[in-house]
């Protein structure tokens, strides 16, 4: 089965001025749990949206095996562990893939 979480930013890391290094530190691990994640056949696809407002988001559409799983490994997510970011999580059906 297929999931979607879309990832926003918490409202202070709106304001570029507002990051600190911690803040990069935690995207950083981020990137590369999705990164390990995706080499391990779990993540289907991740980007995110290119604009700088409050309307910026991310999604991830990956395999698990059910709701509870899939909550499970949202919620392992980095920056979803660590506050920067809230997940929001759908069941997913691709209908098409590219």
């Amino acid at each position: 089965m297929e999931y979607l979480y879309r990832l926003t930013l918490i409202k202070r890391l709106l304001k570029e001025e507002n990051w600190t290094e911690d803040d990069e530190k935690v995207v950083s691990e981020h990137f590369h749990h999705l990164k390990s994640w995706t080499e391990a056949g779990k993540v289907v696809m991740a980007g995110r949206t290119t604009n700088e407002d409050v309307s910026q988001f991310g999604i991830v559409i990956f395999h698990a095996d059910n709701a509870q799983q899939a909550e499970r490994l949202m919620g392992e997510e980095p920056a979803v562990k660590k506050g920067i970011m809230k997940g929001e999580l759908f069941p997913f059906r691709i209908a098409l893939q590219g």
